[in-house]
């Protein structure tokens, strides 16, 4: 049982030092990398011979091939009783029970693999793709909401994160998404290349 903020600010964190000034990645070599902008992940995808799904291409992924998919699993909800992915268990957002082992990020081959043999497709991490956020609906709101974004270079976020709980944020489903600017990273952001 862990009672502690769920979201606090931890200056000079990057991805060799996840946790702030003083820490390092020794012990997570097999958890995802965090800390990195999506500025950063295509960089280093180019440079990897590789590049950033698109949400279609990481949807089809994580879905396993099984069209309509809601989880990489299938169907049935996560629960505190039976943890199919990283995510926050217990009482949102002041008391994380843990049910399923890990504060923070898990490593990557922690819960069984989609039909396709990918790993920890939600969950764990909120992961970068290559396209930039758009809402997708119509009407002059979602034209205004998508101007703002391509002004703020928003990018698209795919799986949530350890930090999602079916009643703060639910976006642990593949269809769901989420945004932030090309220039930020967090503790709960990573990304996965395909090649």
């Amino acid at each position: 049982m862990v009672d502690t903020p769920w979201w606090m600010k931890v200056a000079g964190a990057d991805w060799k030092h996840p946790f702030g000034p003083g820490s390092s990645i020794e012990g997570l070599e097999d958890h995802p990398v965090t800390h990195v902008s999506w500025n950063d992940a295509v960089t280093f995808a180019e440079w990897a011979g590789g590049r950033l799904p698109m949400e279609a291409e990481w949807e089809h992924a994580a879905r396993g091939g099984v069209p309509g998919a809601k989880f990489p699993w299938g169907e049935a909800e996560p629960s505190d009783e039976a943890p199919l992915c990283n995510i926050w268990q217990g009482r949102f957002p002041d008391h994380n029970t843990l049910a399923d082992g890990y504060f923070g990020t898990a490593p990557v081959d922690s819960f069984k693999p989609n039909p396709l043999g990918l790993y920890n497709m939600v969950g764990n991490v909120w992961e970068w793709c290559a396209d930039p956020f758009r809402i997708h609906s119509v009407g002059v709101r979602a034209r205004k909401a998508n101007q703002a974004a391509a002004a703020a270079d928003m990018k698209l976020l795919k799986g949530g994160s350890y930090l999602c709980h079916r009643s703060y944020c639910y976006r642990y489903r593949i269809a769901a998404r989420t945004s932030a600017s090309a220039d930020s990273s967090t503790g709960h952001m990573g990304f996965r290349i395909v090649f």
